[in-house]
């Protein structure tokens, strides 16, 4: 594991940022931070990248502690904040060029770093130009190429697609497949769920302080196998005789009609839904199209954190 969290415990003042926090990152993973505002995501990259103490606990990173050696692990980590800053009468160029120089790169190997990140973030032909000018998603860009000056191999992105418009996030959640096919583990965290839907391998919920639960998309949608969904269509005439069958059939939670398409919630696994589709065909009933829902990452963080708090309240 290429980040450790055991039992961290975070505090500002009487509010608990962090709670008996356990987190595992894998190497070579894309891991998603998932929660609200204010559920403790930031803090959590804060702590992993060594620009925040921790009230208890243990945090490791490359197998160090970023308190005991901060500039050990600072090293390995590329931290991408969740604002720009301001950065008056710097060029684009110059930008990377002065954070390249605070992260020890060697002065003759600088222009050449600097034109590589160019290059990756497609700001080639705004080297020249004012970072002020530049619009907000080629802002989000250059801020990741700055968290690369120093080749790090664990990228920490604090809400990188924050305020970007829909080609801006494609563009980014693009380049951020490309930094992983690279070699790079990374830790990317979001509220907005769907930015991260298709980019993360490994997913961790966090919320009131709490991670809830973790593990690998595939493995907890797995977990939920009590709330899949099929969509339906059988033949006009037959939308009701359908929906009075599948209403009644055992490990069927919920059945609605939309548009004269099915929508079942139920419980179990794809042999439970072999096994409802056979008896729509033994009555007789002709099917054009069954089909399983994955549970998609809005649904699997309200399970969660449904779950948890029915728990806290019990």
């Amino acid at each position: 594991m290429i980040v450790e969290f055991d039992a961290v415990e975070k505090r500002y003042g009487k509010v608990h940022a962090l709670q008996d926090a356990h987190l595992q990152v894998p190497q070579g993973s894309i891991l998603g931070l998932i929660g609200p505002n204010g559920a403790g995501k930031t803090t959590s990259m804060l702590l992993m990248t060594s620009l925040l103490s921790r009230d208890g606990g243990r945090v490791r990173v490359g197998g160090l502690d970023p308190e005991r050696n901060p500039r050990a692990v600072r090293r390995h980590v590329g931290y991408m904040p969740d604002f720009f800053g301001v950065y008056e009468g710097l060029t684009s160029w110059e930008y990377l060029e002065f954070f390249a120089a605070t992260q020890n790169v060697r002065k003759a190997a600088r222009p050449a770093v600097v034109a590589d990140l160019l290059a990756l973030v497609d700001l080639e032909h705004k080297a020249d130009a004012d970072v002020n000018t530049l619009s907000r998603g080629m802002k989000q860009r250059l801020s990741l190429a700055r968290a690369l000056v120093h080749d790090p191999e664990l990228l920490v992105l604090d809400e990188p697609a924050s305020g970007l418009d829909p080609r801006a996030r494609v563009e980014l959640r693009e380049l951020i497949g490309e930094l992983h096919r690279m070699g790079r583990t990374i830790v990317i965290s979001s509220h907005i769920l769907s930015e991260l839907e298709g980019i993360c391998s490994h997913l961790a919920i966090v919320d009131h302080g709490r991670i809830l639960a973790q593990d690998t998309i595939a493995a907890m949608r797995q977990k939920m196998m009590g709330h899949r969904r099929i969509v339906a269509r059988v033949a006009v005439g037959h939308v009701e005789d359908a929906e009075d069958l599948l209403r009644d059939s055992s490990g069927v939670e919920e059945v609605s009609i939309e548009r004269d398409i099915l929508h079942v919630a139920f419980n179990g696994d794809d042999a439970v839904s072999a096994r409802l589709l056979g008896s729509v065909v033994d009555a007789g009933i002709p099917v054009a199209e069954w089909r399983v829902e994955a549970a998609g990452l809005e649904e699997l963080f309200l399970q969660v954190t449904d779950g948890w708090a029915k728990g806290a309240a019990s």
